[in-house]
């Protein structure tokens, strides 16, 4: 149940009270007061005051949330074990049970708007809805892996890191994805600052870096 909140850019962390103990695995904030955290057992944490209290959300499923984005401060998607996706309209008070077509783990979620979004997971799964998650389709992809987080720049362009060091990448909304790079550490995180630069992190302390907007890493 451990949260952390920062007030100066990271040099100093402060621990809030989040009233669980249970594994939290995501959080996210539509801005800065209004953010959601999810986690293990299919709970919903979710503050209105920038984390100075945090609240219980009612959630439909028991199944362990892995992945949460907030569009903006109605709108979110959760994802979690076994395919599970969850999609709030009214800023997480309360969430509905959305068809994924999949029984994969699903990792992590990002939405370029409120109606399309693309969700990674396990056995390269990649989905991706244009409807605010009313039907989600499959993404072609060759490659085998595991993903573990991913994040678009804007409409086109994102880019996907998991297992095995794998990397990923789109510059056409998820219609094609390629491999510009492979490491053999594993990847467990990924994010841009703009358009060209981003960096990914993994196990054993990897932290990558690209200025090309993911076609190499280094």
């Amino acid at each position: 149940g451990t949260i952390l909140i920062t007030t100066n850019g990271g040099t100093s962390w402060t621990p809030q009270t989040s009233g669980v103990s249970n594994y939290l695995q995501s959080v996210s904030f539509a801005d800065s007061n209004h953010g959601t955290a999810v986690g293990r057992y299919g709970i919903i944490l979710r503050t209105t005051n920038g984390g100075t209290n945090w609240i219980q959300a009612t959630s439909p499923t028991t199944n362990e949330l892995m992945g949460v984005f907030f569009s903006d401060t109605s709108t979110g998607t959760a994802v979690g074990k076994e395919g599970t996706i969850l999609r709030t309209t009214n800023g997480g008070t309360t969430w509905d049970t959305l068809s994924s077509g999949t029984t994969q783990l699903l990792t992590s979620v990002f939405f370029t708007n409120k109606d399309t979004g693309t969700a990674v997971g396990q056995e390269s799964t990649i989905l991706r809805t244009t409807n605010g998650g009313g039907s989600w389709a499959q993404d072609p992809i060759s490659i085998g892996a595991s993903f573990e987080d991913v994040y678009f720049t804007d409409a086109n362009n994102g880019v996907a890191v998991g297992w095995g060091g794998v990397i990923v990448r789109t510059t056409n909304g998820g219609a094609n994805w390629v491999e510009p790079g492979h490491l053999t550490k594993s990847l467990t995180g990924v994010c841009f600052t703009n358009l060209t630069v981003g960096i990914a992190v993994g196990i054993f302390g990897s932290v990558i870096k690209t200025t090309d907007g993911g076609a190499t890493w280094n």
